[in-house]
């Protein structure tokens, strides 16, 4: 693989340093490359991918670096090296902060209320009020004058009584209501207490104070009023009209009789479903966690991530006291210091690469496979149809050449970068390989014999071995069955009446193929287009052992490559691969002696086979429905116009740039059934309606205020450009009514 060095100064990727790297080099090793290209001693270098520094004894793979990806480099100077970074950064503030301390505060009287009052406190985070008792009132040392708004009132409350207690102002509490009205005693406009529940209003909630507007037999409708500041919720019912209360005032101590008499429990939803809040039964949704008890409610804590309580004495190991820190988390939740990834240190292996030979403790392997392009990993993903996709890709023609087995999975075409059939066992075969990796397949072009997989012993990272044992119809071999137009059979397979009605398959011919077939391409790897499979059977191979084999015939509109009217695409290559082999080619060059003059710039080079002759480049043009409905879209015009650009480089170039400007950003695929917004900007119907069902009026693109009332009306006239350009890509997106 390849990666690009670029300073820190650059602005333009034409100064890139192109290096051919294997992924399991050193970084080390890329920093030696860089002093003998650039002259920067390996002191003087700093590296840094995706914002975090490179270090020497780790790996390109450790980084997950991809192919072509930049690797910025700071170059330091000479008078920077011997600098710290470790000083303390001390605040200037930091002795006023010392200084300060909270104000002292003494007790005080209230005309109003007394220690033991009981009374109702409003909860900042429900808005409604709950049950409390004042424990003491305090005044701030030092203020003279005193009113009942500046005294401090420190409450309890009644129900959570292992909550400690806090404080409140005179303005957040009141006395507890007691009164129940009577039906007859209810007016509209009176302001009373109710029971109501804001998420589910059938199901009981908090109390609120509720201001009255309709009164009929079977409801009382009115608005609720929400918090400190009495916001206003209209238009809400309410349900337990024989549990309204009365608002109680302040009233001064003389005046008031029986303040501390026993008044009973309003009554509020469920904490816990589960066990119906009964304290004496076990439950580990409100109790501990681990012994399901509720008692000693003082020791349990709560997760901060999953909300499980547990008693600090069931904790393994247990804890002698609740943990000072203001976020905990229980050993089911808590990350391991293990797992995070800091600063300077490279990322974790997956489970599925720390079972790799390479990375098992004492493994021992002369070979690099971080030079292979299989290992190299996929840079971008095709989203015009979904994996499981049967039948052509939307913009790749037959006859479409790549270099390498990844540039084909990224084109969507065939999905593995190794396996020879992508399907599943459950479902069908979607793309094969012919790579003349059996003895047993026969290529004949317009229909061709191939050989199931399996019956080989891949142990010990095998890549290629003969036949060991039987073939089975299992997984893969089940699959690509699947797509024949008969009744699927185990035993011995079956042959189609009517194949042309079995499941279509993409077909790819690799460059190895070619010691086998005629028909394969000389390099690389060609669409083939569109083939079905016609029967199935198993059958002793040359090797001795059962085979499954498959006839698989072409039924595709489209020329093969081979045939009169049917193209071979000039070959497609991975972004800097051609500069990368130009400067490979002249370093051995230079360790032969030989003197080998590039014939252009770097920058340039992308654009020249290795040969030194220039690539031709079919322009392509639009039919004249494409351009009859682009035409039409006037909403689109300068994007169109920007699209149209690409053509003079080729259809594959023309489609890409129309896959990119047409994205819809919610989604991360072409807008399907595209609404054209006031601002130009395009996106999917479906994504702009899941917006406005989260109240979010806006749009996805740049924030433009699209109001509540704002009609969606699709661009036929874009929608039906696409769907031209882009057959079958619509499948599987569903519609937005």
């Amino acid at each position: 693989m390849h990666v690009r060095i670029r300073k820190l100064t650059s602005t333009t990727k034409d100064d890139d340093l192109v290096l051919k790297v294997s992924k399991t080099a050193l970084i080390e090793e890329l920093q030696k490359m860089i002093c003998s290209k650039l002259n920067v001693e390996i002191r003087h270098q700093m590296l840094y991918y995706r914002g975090k520094q490179l270090i020497s004894d780790h790996r390109i793979t450790d980084y997950d670096i991809q192919l072509n990806d930049v690797i910025q480099l700071h170059v330091k100077k000479e008078e920077d090296l011997g600098k710290t970074t470790g000083k303390e950064n001390k605040s200037p503030n930091a002795e006023k902060d010392k200084q300060s301390r909270s104000e002292e505060k003494v007790e005080a009287t209230s005309v109003y209320y007394q220690h033991g009052d009981r009374i109702d406190v409003i909860d900042g985070d429900h808005g409604a009020w709950f049950e409390a008792k004042i424990m003491n009132i305090y005044r701030k040392e030092g203020v003279e004058e005193v009113d009942e708004d500046s005294l401090i009132f420190k409450i309890r409350m009644d129900r959570n009584v292992e909550t400690a207690p806090f404080e409140v102002k005179f303005s957040e509490i009141r006395p507890r209501s007691h009164y129940t009205y009577k039906f007859p005693e209810l007016k509209p406009g009176m302001i009373v207490f109710a029971n109501y529940n804001i998420e589910k209003p059938s199901t009981r909630g908090y109390w609120y104070d509720f201001e009255i507007n309709q009164i009929t037999k079977k409801e009382i409708k009115g608005t609720l009023l929400v918090g400190a500041e009495q916001a206003r919720l209209d238009n809400c019912v309410i349900k337990f009209t024989d549990e309204i209360m009365r608002i109680e005032e302040p009233t001064l101590i003389e005046e008031s009789e029986d303040r501390n008499k026993d008044i009973p429990m309003r009554k509020l939803p469920l904490y816990c479903n589960k066990c119906k809040d009964v304290p004496t039964k076990k439950c580990k949704e409100c109790g501990c966690f681990v012994c399901a008890k509720k008692e000693n409610a003082g020791t349990l804590i709560l997760c901060d991530q999953c909300d499980k309580a547990y008693h600090i004495s069931c904790l393994s190991p247990p804890l002698s006291e609740i943990p000072s820190e203001p976020e905990w988390y229980c050993p089911d939740c808590k990350t391991d210091d293990s797992e995070i990834v800091k600063a300077g240190e490279k990322l974790k292996l997956s489970k599925k690469k720390m079972k790799m030979v390479s990375n098992k403790e004492g493994a021992t392997t002369n070979r690099d496979w971080g030079k292979g392009m299989a290992c190299v990993g996929r840079t971008s993903e095709c989203t015009i149809v979904p994996k499981h996709h049967y039948g052509p890709v939307p913009g790749v023609e037959v006859g479409t050449c790549w270099k390498f087995r990844l540039q084909v999975s990224e084109a969507g075409i065939h999905r593995p970068h190794v396996a020879g059939i992508h399907g599943r066992e459950s479902d069908g075969a979607y793309s094969l390989v012919l790579s003349g990796g059996y003895e047993d397949d026969i290529d004949n072009g317009e229909e061709f014999y191939y050989t199931g997989s399996g019956g080989r012993d891949l142990s010990g990272n095998k890549r290629v071995s003969g036949q060991s044992c039987d073939q089975k119809l299992t997984r893969m071999n089940k699959a690509l069955a699947l797509n024949c137009n008969v009744k699927f059979n185990e035993k011995t397979g079956g042959e189609a009446k009517d194949w042309k009605k079995g499941k279509p398959v993409r077909v790819v011919r690799n460059y190895k193929l070619s010691k086998h077939s005629k028909y394969a391409p000389t390099d690389g790897n060609r669409y083939d287009g569109i083939y079905k499979v016609v029967k199935y059977y198993p059958e002793k191979g040359k090797s001795g052992f059962v085979v499954w084999r498959y006839l698989l015939r072409r039924d595709d509109p489209v020329p093969a490559p081979w045939q009169k009217g049917g193209k071979e695409f000039e070959m497609i290559y991975p972004p800097g691969h051609l500069e990368a082999e130009e400067i490979s080619k002249e370093e051995e060059s230079a360790k032969k002696g030989g003197k080998r003059k590039r014939q252009s710039s770097p920058n340039s080079i992308t654009k020249y086979l290795s040969t030194g002759k220039k690539r031709k480049v079919e322009v392509y043009e639009l039919s004249k429905e494409v351009e009859k409905h682009v035409a039409l879209d006037s909403d689109n015009e300068k994007l169109w116009l920007e699209c149209k650009e690409a053509v003079r480089e080729g259809k594959q170039k023309f489609l890409s740039k129309v896959e990119e400007i047409f994205l819809c950003v919610c989604c991360q695929e072409v807008v399907y059934e595209p609404l054209t917004l006031p601002c130009k900007h395009n996106v999917c119907k479906s994504c702009l309606k899941r917006s406005f069902s989260a109240q979010i009026y806006v749009c996805p693109w740049c924030r433009f205020d699209l109001t509540e009332k704002y009609v969606m009306r699709v661009n036929d006239k874009l929608g039906k450009a696409l769907k031209l350009l882009f057959p079958g890509y619509e499948a599987g997106r569903g519609t937005s009514s």
